[in-house]
């Protein structure tokens, strides 16, 4: 066989190699992947679900024994009241931690492996916020089963239950966004906790969730009736005592969009920036 019968083609090159296209589906997909990973910290960090469970344990004893009495003549009155209150504010402080996980992770180094992985860059924080949501659904397990052993037992019996906790757990998600933005872009674990606290506080206590609205000096009431957890909260309420919840639920359904559609793209490419 002549050298001329072995030889390539001019031209010929060796076929270049096809990146998989990253689709919106694939990106779920990916994160589903990784969340697997944020859940075995419960099993390598069951402090942090002790920590999760035992304060809202605590929120509950305190304002329904201590100050129930007090603000409404009577503590069962005031255990209906501030029930879901509670929810919401465990789970709303609780998604903190998200950033703080994100930033600690981007410090150690453990997100530049991710990158040499082909997968989508909003996986890994994907994967972080579902696995901080199941931790999250605890807390509200908790709670419930305290109050239930104290005496609540809201009308709407397990579908307005089930119902209640869908809502703040789609709040929930879209607080990890703006957390997990916060967690991109400060430098430190300290200074996302100290930044989130900051916003958190007065979010959840000048809402509708320890003292109704109506009862707050004017500018105060103002400012919780266009609170974001106001509207989860009474959302809550309505949907556990059975009564019509359309319009809270259309504030927490526009709330979650508009602030996931704005954290979500931010947070990403922080974390594109960061890592």
């Amino acid at each position: 066989m002549s050298a001329v019968d072995t030889a390539e083609p001019a031209g010929a090159t060796s076929a270049p190699a096809v990146t998989e296209r990253i689709t919106p589906v694939s990106a779920v997909q990916h994160g589903m992947l990784l969340t697997w990973r944020s859940l075995l910290k419960i099993k390598r960090n069951p402090e942090e679900v002790l920590g999760l469970t035992f304060m809202p344990l605590m929120f509950v004893a305190l304002f329904v024994f201590v100050f129930g009495q007090a603000m409404m003549g009577d503590w069962r009155a005031y255990r209906d009241l501030i029930t879901p209150g509670i929810i919401a504010q465990s789970v709303i402080f609780a998604t903190i931690g998200t950033g703080v996980a994100l930033n600690t992770d981007i410090e150690k180094g453990i997100f530049d492996r991710f990158r040499s992985l082909p997968i989508a860059r909003s996986a890994p924080l994907i994967g972080a916020i579902l696995g901080d949501l199941v931790r999250y659904l605890l807390t509200v397990v908790m709670v419930m089963l305290v109050a239930v052993a104290i005496g609540y037992r809201p009308e709407g019996g397990v579908l307005g239950l089930l119902a209640a906790t869908a809502v703040v757990m789609a709040f929930a998600f879209a607080l990890c966004w703006l957390s997990a933005f916060m967690g991109m872009l400060l430098r430190t674990p300290m200074a996302v906790n100290i930044f989130g606290s900051v916003w958190m506080f007065p979010l959840t206590f000048g809402s509708s969730a320890f003292v109704p609205t109506d009862q707050m000096p004017g500018f105060m009431q103002t400012f919780a009736e266009i609170n974001p957890v106001t509207h989860v909260i009474n959302a809550m309420r309505e949907l556990l005592n059975s009564q019509p919840a359309g319009e809270s639920l259309l504030w927490v359904l526009l709330w979650t969009i508009g602030i996931t559609a704005v954290f979500f793209p931010l947070a990403t490419r922080a974390y594109r920036r960061r890592a």
